[in-house]
């Protein structure tokens, strides 16, 4: 094949984007020749995009057709292990939006279908394109700088009003979306944290459910967690903070990372603290360093870095921005933070699946969307209407 045949299930805000990107030429390998949605008006804006592309009113008529090599999944949360499995059992292969899914036994089962089909399977964490977050993995993965030794991450510049939240029935909701900010918002981020930083032991969480904003799930976190080395970190994030801030530090052994906008402060020490700490010193004595600050121009190549990467994969055999299975990684600490908080406990990884799922529905069960529930859980139409 010389191009990649690809489907796209949902044209709503992503779907869309990714809509745009495709008929605007920027990803050469990959020809949209599909797209499913209910909504009549997103099927109709689509064509008139691309007069060729043959649009489907269900996701399974689409997958069904034979004319697609590959699928990229910009439904609501709950759908997306459901639509990658589908995918996976005819042999197609598959970019899934974020998150991978809502909790962690339905990711599982995802995996699970993704390594018995033996297809490329890529999750569209597109903030692994950025430079600045490239360069952070590239050095703590070289030990360049030691071992981790603390890890914070304040990211609040997601302030969202009332109205955002209004602007659709499955917004804010257990049944809706699974979760609040850290569902919604921070998947990246939280991607980001364990691919530069690893994955944490232990977490313990503040979830404020409603703080700042007549809704049901959580819009304000403070995370405390644990790695296995023993080091520590913190994870403060909000929707309720303006204007905010992102500000993301990695603390090592011989030297530290912090991350603000645009610019990378990179400290590397002179000696590293484990060697000079145990010296004869002078009692408020530190070790020498020297101070390399970095300003990128450009925050990478992003979703079409991500799909341009895809096309290469399934066509050259070129390496995924990010394997699908990967997602079921800033998952699991989303939803370890969700049950600290719903348990009210420190939580040990990994944890109780089944614990979690439980927890989850009981929320799920008393929603204020409890009566679409089946439509968000078990909708087969494809259709995603809102923007993140």
């Amino acid at each position: 094949m010389s191009k990649v045949k690809l489907g796209i299930i949902g044209v709503g805000n992503m779907g869309s984007t990714h809509v745009n990107n495709l008929t605007d030429g920027k990803c050469p390998e990959i020809e949209l020749v599909a797209v499913a949605d209910v909504k009549p008006e997103r099927l109709e804006w689509a064509k008139g995009r691309n007069e060729n592309l043959t649009c489907f009113n269900t996701a399974e008529e689409m997958l069904d057709s034979g004319l697609i090599d590959a699928c990229l999944i910009a439904v609501p949360h709950y759908d997306h292990p459901r639509y990658a499995i589908a995918c996976f059992e005819r042999g197609i292969h598959v970019m899934c939006e974020k998150p991978a899914g809502v909790y962690t036994k339905q990711v599982k089962e995802m995996n699970a279908a993704a390594e018995k089909a033996g297809v490329a399977f890529g999750m569209m964490f597109n903030q692994r394109t950025n430079p600045m977050y490239i360069t952070m993995h590239d050095m703590i993965a070289s030990g360049e700088l030691g071992e981790v030794h603390r890890t914070n991450w304040l990211i609040t510049d997601w302030y969202r009003p009332q109205s955002y939240y209004d602007s659709g029935a499955w917004r804010a909701t257990w049944s809706g979306e699974g979760g609040g900010v850290l569902l919604n918002q921070c998947p990246h981020n939280l991607d980001l944290w364990q691919w530069i930083c690893g994955m944490p032991s232990k977490v313990d969480v503040k979830l404020n459910f409603g703080k700042w904003h007549d809704i049901e799930v959580e819009d304000d976190v403070t995370a405390y967690v644990e790695y296995p080395n023993g080091a520590s970190g913190m994870f403060i994030t909000s929707t309720g903070d303006c204007p905010g801030s992102n500000r993301f530090e990695v603390c090592c052994d011989r030297g530290t990372l912090v991350a603000e906008g645009r610019t990378l402060k990179i400290t590397r020490l002179k000696e590293a603290m484990s060697e000079y700490t145990g010296e004869e010193r002078g009692a408020f004595s530190s070790p020498n360093r020297e101070v390399e600050t970095i300003t990128f121009d450009t925050d990478g190549e992003q979703h079409v870095g991500v799909l341009n990467a895809f096309a290469a994969h399934i066509l050259h055999g070129t390496p995924l921005v990010a394997d699908g299975r990967e997602g079921i990684n800033g998952l699991t600490i989303s939803n370890a933070m969700h049950l600290s908080a719903f348990t009210d406990r420190v939580v040990e990884l990994p944890f109780d699946d089944d614990e979690y799922y439980n927890e989850l529905m009981k929320r799920v069960a008393t929603s204020r969307r409890k009566e679409n529930v089946n439509e968000v859980v078990s909708d087969t139409s494809g259709s995603y209407n809102g923007a993140k």
